[in-house]
This record gives structure tokens, sequence and C-alpha cells, in this order.
């Protein structure tokens, strides 16, 4: 019975559910309280009446009506908003969560399900030993693969048991007395706690990382490919509609896992998000780098991302010669300090960045922006004409390219000047067929010029391309990052040339090669087995000679110079447009494209971004260029705040420089990317 003197106070009944970690059925305690009584007051009670002694420094109260944490203790249950009717559960704050990574192995291991994602993935990245947590994050899995999964499940009879790594479980747990750590906070190796020996600084580099030598391992090497029928059964996306669907599953990074639905014990997908890979270094970022290859390779093998025959035999002899570096003993070994140096010494000249590398050797005194003259060829597509290609005199300068009838008439007024700024640059490349072409897609007012160059030789058309490449982002050949990218584009070129004749297939190597599990499944259909070994073979011999860690940087980079690369899409309806189109979204620019044809219609640089902001209530995504240029759209394929935060964070990240140290200005992230709901 409740008192008199209780029932005319202020003071009311408030029911809390209490999930415990060892029992299955979850317990109501009823408390009496007023709306003065600040969070952990509540708490207190709570525990208080459970009664039982146990660490509860982990338990916070979750909303279920509101979906919210209420994680403010000082705030009175008045300023929460919180009556008699909420429904609170005190449950744990950190859960286990299945995750798969972008080498396809699970991990299981405790996360923070009342931390926004950001800082979750932060966390999770930590205990990986995966440096720039902020271009990572979490996506839910498209309904079309889970469909072709429960399909699969369903016609295999036999269980399918799921190879996870428990990283909970393992052996070295930060702050332990027998594990002071792998490493101090500076980076400095300590020693190897299987067997002593001091450890290179591959391995890992935090200090609380969970991780132990064989778990680094799983982590910082490939593994043997699945087979063809396992790769066939896996969802592939036919066309961009479907890659789409494939974006729409990416968690908000400005709200908790809890907040999103996820349970515990779920499987989420940790993926690269953001295809800008900042100060990539074989010294610390072992997995790092495995992880990011894995996530090409699939990209590849899955189709993905749009590759011609040439450039995937490349793909597939690199994976080929890969599987065979990664099952010797000496690749694996982590003790041999010299294999990292002369990793090092092999890209002093490679920098695996999208901007191209800065390299001290090459800042000369420029007092002039250096030009290109020489003849090239050009073809401009119009209707029921055929492709046939015309000389003239071309001059690069600044991020203009201009043409003129010939070499004499170079001093006069050119037939034709191209600003290529803001353009789309895509490589037309055979290099068996000795075919260098450049096709340039120049922005106007009605949509793209589509126009295409072509070059004699590699030489040429690498400085063409890179000048190409600079000027689309508004940078002239005095940029630091001019040489690298023709010495990045020769690279991929001489990777591709065929210096042998196709070895014979009776070679002891083509012997269980299995080549079918290095190329997508509609390339494997293309040939019979013997010829694509012979095929993989013969491509092998421009890389066998490279160290692990280089080969798996090249794959990275020859992934980074497909045309599609770092494009994601969604379906979206622009503002006064009857039709679907594409949205492009890239670290530097938008892209709209034609959802029949594919083709590009206009592209817009972020460097001429104004501002952007969402309309909540008709969920409508407004830009704002320069030259009063103004876009509207919504999304159709995912929520439109996904496609807000993808543009914030590409902006986001475009602020990271070497200079900084490794901390991040998260609020500024969330300032970006949050929006206001």
């Amino acid at each position: 019975m409740t008192s008199s003197k209780e029932y005319g106070s202020n003071s009311w009944e408030l029911i809390v559910t209490v999930d415990h970690q060892y029992e299955e059925e979850q317990k109501e305690f009823t408390l009496r309280v007023s709306g003065d009584l600040h969070i952990g007051g509540v708490m207190l009670k709570l525990v208080e009446q459970i009664n039982l002694s146990r660490d509860w420094s982990d338990y916070a109260l979750w909303w279920e009506q509101k979906k919210c944490w209420l994680l403010k203790t000082h705030w009175t249950l008045d300023k929460c908003g919180v009556q008699a009717d909420a429904k609170l559960l005190f449950t744990l704050q950190h859960k286990m969560l299945r995750l798969c990574l972008p080498n396809m192995k699970t991990v299981r291991l405790k996360v923070s399900f009342s931390s926004v994602v950001f800082k979750a993935v932060s966390d999770i990245c930590k205990t990986l030993n995966i440096r720039r947590s902020e271009e990572l994050s979490l996506l839910k899995q498209s309904e079309d693969t889970l469909k072709k999964k429960k399909k699969k499940d369903k016609n295999n009879k036999e269980p399918v048991i799921e190879d996870i790594l428990n990283l909970y479980n393992s052996p070295v747990i930060a702050g332990s007395p027998a594990s002071p750590g792998l490493f101090s906070k500076t980076m400095t190796p300590i020693y190897d706690p299987v067997n002593g020996t001091p450890v290179p600084s591959t391995m890992t580099w935090f200090s609380d990382s969970p991780l132990t030598a064989p778990n680094c391992s799983i982590l910082a090497f490939s593994h043997p490919n699945c087979s063809p029928e396992t790769l066939a059964e896996m969802y592939q996306p036919r066309t961009l509609a479907d890659k789409a669907k494939l974006n729409a599953g990416w968690l908000d990074s400005s709200r908790s896992l809890m907040e999103q639905s996820v349970q515990e014990d779920d499987q989420l997908l940790l993926r690269f998000k953001y295809y800008t890979f900042f100060d990539l270094n074989p010294k610390y970022d072992a997995v790092r780098i495995n992880q990011l290859y894995e996530q090409a390779r699939w990209a590849i093998l899955l189709e993905e991302i749009d590759c011609t025959e040439e450039e995937m035999l490349i793909f597939a002899a690199l994976q080929y010669h890969l599987s065979k570096l990664s099952l010797s003993s000496e690749a694996q070994d982590f003790t041999h300090e010299s294999e990292v140096d002369e990793v090092e010494a092999a890209l002093s000249n490679l920098e695996v960045t999208l901007e191209g590398g800065k390299m001290d050797n090459i800042l000369e005194d420029i007092t002039d922006i250096p030009k290109l003259a020489d003849n090239l060829r050009l073809f401009r597509p119009k209707k029921l004409t055929l492709k046939a290609f015309k000389q003239y005199w071309f001059v690069f300068k600044d991020t203009s390219v201009s043409y003129f009838k010939n070499k004499e008439a170079g001093h006069g007024e050119p037939i034709e000047k191209l600003n290529l700024k803001g353009c789309e640059v895509v490589p037309d490349v055979n290099v068996a067929g000795r075919k260098f072409g450049i096709k340039l897609l120049i922005p106007v007012a009605d949509g793209m010029n589509e126009v295409y160059l072509r070059c004699d030789n590699e030489n040429q058309y690498a400085c063409w391309m890179a000048a190409c490449v600079l000027a689309a982002k508004g940078k002239t050949m005095a940029d630091s990052s001019y040489r690298p990218e023709v010495h990045k584009i020769l690279s991929f070129l001489k990777m591709k040339n065929r210096t042998t004749s196709p070895q014979a297939v009776s070679d002891p190597e083509s012997v269980g090669m299995k080549p079918e599990r290095f190329v997508s499944p509609r390339y494997a259909k293309k040939y019979k087995s013997r010829q694509l070994a012979a095929r993989i073979l013969e491509a092998h011999q421009n890389v066998a000679q490279m160290p692990l860690v280089e080969a798996k940087l090249r794959f990275i980079q020859a992934w980074q110079s497909l045309p599609e690369f770092g494009l994601t899409y969604y379906i979206v309806r622009f503002k006064g447009s009857k039709k679907d189109d594409l949205l492009g979204i890239s670290y530097n620019r938008l892209i709209r494209i034609d959802a029949a044809t594919g083709d590009p219609i206009t592209t817009w640089r972020f460097s001429s971004m104004k501002q952007w902001n969402v309309n909540w209530e008709i969920r409508q995504v407004a830009i704002e260029f320069d030259q009063n240029v103004s876009i509207a759209f919504t999304c159709l394929s995912a929520d439109c705040k996904i496609v807000h935060e993808y543009i914030g964070g590409y902006i986001f990240l475009s602020t990271r420089s070497k200079d900084q140290n490794e901390t991040l200005d998260e609020d500024l992230f969330h300032k970006l990317t949050g929006g206001r709901e």
C-alpha cells in the first residue's frame, strides 16, 4: 500500500528492466522516483534494489520508445523527458559484435553500442591495428546479398560452420601484469609475446591491442583464394543500379549502434568507405595495406568495379604472385626487418595516394609553368560518322590544351582551346594493340563534350595523361605530384606489357594453379582453364620479382587507376527531372550519370562548392556551387543522410595533413557530416 504522504507527493513509479549479462531472462524492477532525480540517482537506486555484488560500471539506461541512451547522468528525469510510461532498459554499453572484414574473415569482439559509430569504428580499428580509422565505417549487408546467402544455405545440406576469429578471448589483454603491451605509445617495438625476440613495427603499433602474432598474421597476410564455385555463388552486382543498392546500408556515423537497431552478436561489414588512403606506410600499416588489398581484390573478382580483360590479367597475375609469396615461410617471418627496409627502398618513389606523393628530390625551383607540345591525333564523336583520328599540333599549358593545324601555326590562334578543369579523364588503352588513348569528358552548359586524344607511345601517353589528370583537379604540371603521376602510369603500362611469348601449358607452374580463382566468373567462362593459366603466367613475368608489400601496393595502385575507382553510386531524382538518375560520389567531385546508358551527364567539383544542406522534411539535398550553379535532389536508393555524410566526410578528409598528429578533430567531422534533423 502507498501511504497518503507518498501518494500526495511528486513521486511516481518507474519500471526498469535489467538485462543481466549471464542470465537469459530479463527482470523488471519498480522504482519510486521524482522528476528532479538525476539519471545517476536512478541507477544508484536500481543497483541497491537489485542487491547483487558485481561490476556495474559498464551498464547504462536505454530508453526503448525514444531509441536513445540516457548517458548524461547529471541530467534530471524531467530534463530528459522521462515519465511514468517510459520503458527503460538497464544494459551493458559494450556488447559482442561479429564483423566481416575486407578479407572476408569474420572477427568477434566487444564494441561500444552507446558511442557514436565514428568513435566505435575508431576503437575497432585500434583493436585490429588499422591506422586512419576515419577512412572506414560499418555497413549493413544489402538484401540481395542476404537473399543469395539464404538460398545458398538452403541448397547446402551440410551445416556451414563459420570460421570466426574471437578477439575477446585473446590471451593479450591491455593492462594485464603479464602483458604490458607489445608496443610503447611512441610506436617503438618492444618484444614478441611468443618467442621474446624484438618485434618489427610492421606487426602492431598500439599498446592496448589484443592481437597476438597468429591473429596479426590472419589480418596482415592474404590467404588462398576461395574456389571458383564459392565465388560464383556470391552476389555480383550486374548494373549500376545494383551497385547503388550495395551502398544503401552504411550506418550513420553520428548515432550509436543501438540507435540504429543493431543487436548483440549481429554481423556487420567493416569496409573502407572513403577512397582517400592517407599516409600508407609499410612500416606501420601491414594490416591496413592487406585489408585494403583484399577489398580491392574482392571488388574486382565480384565485378563491383569494371576493368578491361588486359587489366583483369594484371590483377590475376598479382594475386597469383601474392598467393605464392604468402605460402612461403619467408614472407611471414616477422623478424625480418630487412624486408621492410627493402620495401621502403623500392617504394621511395611510389606514393600510393590519390593526390600523388610529394618528394623532396623533385621539388625543383620552377619559375615558369612547364608546358607540353607534340603531335597528337584527335577525334570528336558525331552521329553516323566513322571513328577517324586527325593529326594536330597540341600545346598543353596551365590547365588547358590547345590544338593547331601544324607546328608552324602554333604561334597563332588555336583551332580550339579546351579547359580541362573539372573534366572527366578516362584511359582508353590497349598495350597489346599499341593503342594509347585519352578520353576527355569536358563539362559544358548542356552536359559533357566528348573528345578523344590518341598518343603514339607509352612515354608520350604517360606525360599527357598525367597532365590531363592534374588539370582536371585544377593543378598544373608545376605541381610536385606530376612526375610521380607519370611514373605511376608508366609502371602500370609496364605491367600490362607482354615481354615474353606465352608459356607452354605443360609448364610445372600451371599445374594445380586453378586460374579461375584469380579472375571474375565472367572471364573464367570466356577461356579454357589451360588458356587462362598460360595468359596469367605470361602477365606474371612482369611482376615475378616484386616483394610482398610492394606487390600489394601495386595492386592497390592499379585499382586506383581504373576509371570507375572511388565512385559510390546512389539512385536519385534531381529537382525538375521526370526520371531517375545515378549520382556518383568521388573524393573530389559529384557526377550525374544517365541511369540507362551509364554515361556521365555533368560533373561538379567539391572545390567549387559553396555550401550544402538538407531539407529534412522533404529529405532533399541542396548544393550551391560557384557561378550561381545550384542543384537539388532526393535520394531514392538510400537515406539522404548517407549521401550528406559522404559529401561532408570527403571534405573532412581533405583537411588532413602529414604535419598533424594522429588525433582527429571529431567535432569537425560531426559538424560537416551530421546535418540538423
